[in-house]
C-alpha cells in the first residue's frame, strides 16, 4: 500500500475507536436523570458572576427572578467591577419584574492568583453562605432558564444523591458562523469529556458546563471551592474535578430548556471564545500541542484529503479508507446537529470546522508564548494553571 493509504487506514482505525471506545460521546441522550419532587424543598442561592453584561442581562436575569421554585431561593448577582452599568441595570430589572429576591455584591479588584470569573464567584458564594443554603446554582449572566429549571435541577440532585448537577446550555446558532462552529464546539467537548463516562459512578473523568451548575454547598466547602481552583482558566472542569476528588458525585448532560443568549455573530467572536482557553486545556505543554495538532489532522483532515487524493491518483485503498472514515465522522456528528436543529448536510463541513479549531488552538499557544495568556472580560492571565486544572 502507498503511504497515503496507510495514513487513511490509520484515520479509519482512529474513527473506529472513537465510535465504539470513547464513551459513545456522539450520542446526545444524556439529559436530566430520573427525578422526583422531594418532600421538603431545600434553600438555594443562585450565584451570577457578571462583568459588563448589560447587553445580555435583560434577556437572562428576568428568567432567574421568575423561577417557579417551591422552596426558599434568592439571586446573588456579583457586579464584578463592570463599566457598563450592570449593577444598576440588575436592580432596575428586579424592581420591574419582581419574583425571587435579588442581592447585589460588588467585590474589589481581584487579588493576585485569581482568574476569570472565580474572583466573582468567591464573593458571591461567600455572600450566599451567610444564609446557609443547601444548594448553590452557579449560572452565567448570559444564561436564560425555563421557569422550572431550578426545581428540576434540585429534584435531580436530591433524587440521585448528586453533589453537582450541570447542564450544558444550548448555545445560540443564529448566524452562519454560529451554525458552523457552535455545534462542533459541543461535539468536540463531549469527545474530550464523554458525558456517559462522567456520569458513571467510580469514573475518573470529570467535567462540568460552567453556565449551569447546581452544587451542594456542603460539598463545595469540603472541596475548598472556589479557593482551591482560583488559578484555573478552565474553571468548570476544575470545579468538577475538585468535587469528585472530595468524594462528591457529579453529573453532566445537555440542556433542554437552558439557553445561552450571548451572540457570536462573527468568526472573530467565536475565535476568541475558543482560543481563550485552548492552550490551557493542553496544560501549556508544547509536546501535547504537537500531538493534538497531529491528532486533529489525522482524524478530521485526512479523510477528505485521502478521498480526493486517492481518486486523483487512482489509489483505491486510500480513497476507500478516506471515504469510510469521513462517513463515520459525518454519522457521529448528526445527533449533535439534530440537537441544535441544524440541517444534516452541515455534517459534511466538520473537517473544515476542525481545521478552524486547529488554527484557534495554535493561536492560543502563540498568544501564551507572547506572554498574553488567557483572557476573560478584558483581564489577561499569563500565569498557567496549577497542575491538574486543565
Amino acid at each position: 500500500m502507498s503511504a497515503l493509504a496507510w495514513i487513511a487506514v490509520g484515520s479509519l482505525t482512529a474513527w473506529g475507536w472513537l465510535l465504539l471506545g470513547q464513551g459513545f460521546f456522539w450520542r446526545t441522550d444524556q439529559r436530566l436523570p430520573h427525578r422526583e419532587s422531594p418532600a421538603d424543598w431545600p434553600d438555594v442561592a443562585v450565584v451570577v458572576p457578571a462583568r459588563d453584561e448589560a447587553e445580555v442581562l435583560p434577556l437572562s436575569l428576568p428568567t432567574l427572578l421568575a423561577q417557579d421554585y417551591p422552596g426558599r431561593a434568592e439571586v446573588v448577582l456579583v457586579d464584578d467591577n463592570s463599566s457598563d452599568g450592570t449593577g444598576e441595570l440588575a436592580r432596575s430589572l428586579a424592581a420591574r419584574h419582581g419574583g425571587l429576591p435579588l442581592r447585589l455584591v460588588t467585590p474589589g479588584e481581584p487579588e493576585p492568583g485569581w482568574t476569570g470569573k472565580l474572583w466573582a464567584l468567591r464573593h458571591g458564594i461567600a455572600a450566599a453562605r451567610e444564609r446557609a443554603p443547601e444548594f448553590l446554582l452557579l449560572t452565567d449572566a448570559d444564561i436564560a432558564h425555563a421557569p422550572d429549571s431550578l426545581r428540576e435541577l434540585v429534584a435531580a440532585a436530591r433524587t440521585g444523591g448528586l453533589d453537582l448537577v450541570s447542564q450544558m446550555a444550548r448555545l445560540r446558532v443564529a448566524s452562519g458562523w454560529e451554525r458552523l462552529v457552535v455545534p462542533a464546539f459541543v461535539y468536540f467537548f463531549s469527545q474530550l469529556y464523554p458525558f456517559r463516562r462522567i456520569n458513571r459512578n467510580g469514573s475518573r473523568t470529570a467535567a462540568a458546563a460552567g453556565g449551569c451548575v447546581l452544587l451542594r454547598a456542603q460539598t463545595a466547602a469540603r472541596a475548598g471551592v472556589p479557593d482551591s481552583i482560583r488559578q484555573a482558566v478552565i474553571d468548570d472542569v476544575s470545579l468538577a474535578r475538585a468535587v469528585r476528588d472530595a468524594g462528591g458525585r457529579i453529573w453532566l448532560g445537555l440542556a433542554e430548556r437552558v439557553d445561552s443568549v450571548r451572540p457570536y455573530p462573527r468568526l472573530a467572536d467565536l475565535w476568541r471564545m475558543v482560543s481563550r482557553s485552548a492552550y490551557a486545556q493542553l496544560r501549556h505543554s508544547p509536546p501535547v500541542l504537537v500531538a493534538t495538532v497531529a491528532g486533529l489532522a489525522l482524524v478530521y483532515l485526512v479523510p477528505p484529503t485521502a478521498l480526493a487524493a486517492g481518486l486523483c491518483t487512482r489509489d483505491a485503498v486510500a480513497a476507500s479508507a478516506g471515504a469510510a472514515a469521513w462517513a463515520v465522522m459525518t454519522g457521529t456528528y448528526l445527533p449533535m446537529l439534530r440537537y441544535y436543529r441544524q440541517p444534516p448536510l452541515l455534517a459534511l463541513t466538520l473537517p473544515f470546522t476542525a481545521a478552524l479549531y486547529l488554527l484557534m488552538t495554535l493561536d492560543s499557544a502563540v498568544q501564551h508564548l507572547r506572554g498574553r495568556g488567557a483572557a476573560w472580560k478584558g483581564r489577561t492571565y499569563a500565569r498557567p494553571e496549577v497542575a491538574g486544572d486543565a
